[in-house]
């Protein structure tokens, strides 16, 4: 006798084996996809930590090919923090010049090199904010490249945010790559009020001060979670009215209200109230 034969099992056996080979098929493809991180550090500076989850977060999109610095030489606080970023694999590059973004013209030329190689990138992370790129972005979008652009609060060109095909704060950085790993009882474990924080801050300012390193916010909310492990970014601030900031320049813009704290200028520098005195 023969068995009838249940074609809507054998029909979903094989939709599901399809859905299963489109899985493995789309996740094979963003293996495949190259990717290169370019840094403009006379633009946007990064700290070992953000350096680290931009290492991160660029390897979740697909292979990591190229990870370039580009720096000046001519200015010491550049060139101090060339070590930490050579130390966790990037490839620091010294353009030393006098002249304002002398780093922008050597970073366009190994692009181009790279993007016409044997095996150009699909996917450009590009650290800066200068809307000098708006064109390189924009040429690269042409031929069908993939731009992500990360930059520094205040000091992104509204042209280059809006030309990227994914645009972030370096800021977000924690958040973006953090949350795939922070664990929920952690988060709850680490609480730290409003008053605690702006203690925090001060202090970290002062030591960044004393080191002579940049005074911005990614670099002074890396430090700070160095310094401090109950403060595990501002999601562990307790505020009195029980709301919490939607990000770090929130935080700072709280303290710089209530005086405690001073912004200097459009550099994001923050500098506490009696080193300008000094």
């Amino acid at each position: 006798m023969i068995e009838p034969v249940d074609f809507n099992s054998r029909n979903q056996g094989i939709n599901q084996m399809k859905v299963s080979s489109l899985q493995i098929s789309k996740k094979a493809k963003q293996q495949e996809l190259k990717v290169s991180i370019y840094v403009d550090f006379q633009n946007t500076q990064l700290n070992r930590d953000t350096a680290t989850l931009l290492l991160e977060f660029a390897k979740s999109k697909g292979v990591l090919i190229t990870k370039n610095v580009y720096y000046n030489s001519h200015c010491k606080y550049q060139f101090a923090a060339m070590d930490d970023l050579d130390s966790i694999g990037y490839k620091c590059l010294d353009v030393p010049c006098d002249l304002k973004n002398s780093a922008d013209n050597q970073l366009m030329a190994n692009y181009l090199e790279d993007i016409d190689s044997n095996i150009p990138p699909d996917i450009f992370i590009l650290v800066s904010g200068d809307g000098d790129f708006v064109k390189l972005v924009s040429n690269g979008q042409k031929l069908g490249k993939h731009f992500i652009i990360f930059s520094q609060i205040g000091k992104v060109k509204q042209k280059l945010k809006e030309r990227a095909d994914e645009f972030y704060f370096i800021d977000e950085l924690f958040q973006l790559v953090g949350k795939k790993t922070q664990d929920h009882t952690t988060v709850i474990n680490h609480q730290i009020s409003y008053n605690e924080a702006v203690e925090y801050l001060i202090v970290t300012v002062k030591q960044a001060l004393s080191q002579g390193k940049p005074i911005n916010y990614s670099y002074i909310d890396g430090l700070m979670r160095q310094l401090y492990p109950k403060y595990q970014g501002i999601s562990s601030i307790s505020t009195p009215n029980g709301k919490k900031f939607k990000n770090f320049g929130k935080f700072v813009d709280a303290v710089v209200n209530s005086g405690k704290i001073q912004r200097q200028n459009q550099e994001l520098f923050l500098i506490e109230l009696n080193e300008l005195v000094a």
